[in-house]
């Protein structure tokens, strides 16, 4: 084979491993993204409660002694209000404190609307310059994670949680982390 002959069959080789590198990631589910925080501890950090709102903020140290759900969640985001009703119906079922993390919202909207879709959150802070969650990673909202006992993210959920979701997913992991 001659050295032109080898420059032609070079665009093949690059489409080629392009093509199967594609492939694979076809077969991959787009709602799983990947966490570099699983199974370490929950960052560090301090939020206040929303300015005009109930009770106290939420920090780090709230996420010890029990297994815990935080969820991202903002006003502006329509598919938070999507998932609302059963982020409502988790806290109602006491397995796990839920804690809501507001992701750079106005006070008055986020106040607004927790009164209209209700506020079963154990505690909500206030992440209004979005620090808090970039420390947790949040590529968008809503994402919910679980932590464990100990303080450790065990799990990430990325986009609104659904009914298969809450019973198949968060719910076995949660009584298996209660143990």
């Amino acid at each position: 084979m001659t050295r032109s002959q080898a420059l032609y069959l070079l665009p093949l080789a690059v489409f080629g491993v392009m093509a199967i590198y594609f492939a694979i990631g076809l077969t991959k589910d787009p709602k799983i993204i990947p966490s570099a925080l699983i199974d370490k501890p929950a960052p560090e950090f301090t939020l206040p409660p929303i300015e005009g709102g109930r009770g106290e903020g939420f920090s780090t140290a709230d996420l010890k002694g029990g297994v815990s759900v935080v969820n991202v969640f903002a006003s502006w985001c329509v598919p938070c209000r999507a998932e609302h009703p059963l982020i409502n119906e988790l806290a109602a079922m006491k397995v796990a404190r839920v804690y809501g993390l507001n992701y750079k919202d106005k006070p008055a909207d986020a106040n607004r609307w927790l009164a209209q879709l209700g506020d079963n959150y154990t505690q909500v802070g206030a992440d209004a310059d979005g620090r808090a969650g970039f420390e947790w990673g949040v590529y968008g909202v809503p994402e919910t994670f679980i932590v464990d006992a100990s303080g450790h993210i065990r799990m990430k959920h990325v986009g609104p949680i659904n009914r298969d979701d809450l019973e198949n997913k968060l719910l076995p992991l949660i009584k298996d982390l209660a143990k």
